[in-house]
């Protein structure tokens, strides 16, 4: 349960800031801005939580190794 609550509130919040992101990077401050930034945020965060499900735990462990090896180098 931790895990889904994890992954939730984080996917969830990076899409959050990256649709804005992208949004103002490709649009800029027009006046329907944030209608653009939620329709993209929609389509965003499903991607970005099953990415985030999925990825959690090999890049958690390519970390641990990476962070021992650089240690005991």
């Amino acid at each position: 349960m931790t895990r889904l609550i994890f992954t939730f509130l984080f996917s969830f919040c990076l899409s959050l800031l990256v649709s804005g992101w992208v949004t103002f990077i490709n649009l800029g401050l027009v006046s329907d801005f944030l209608n653009y930034w939620m329709i993209a945020f929609i389509n965003a965060w499903p991607a970005a939580f099953c990415a985030a499900f999925i990825l959690t735990k090999p890049v958690s462990n390519i970390t641990a190794y990476i962070t021992t090896k650089l240690r005991f180098s």
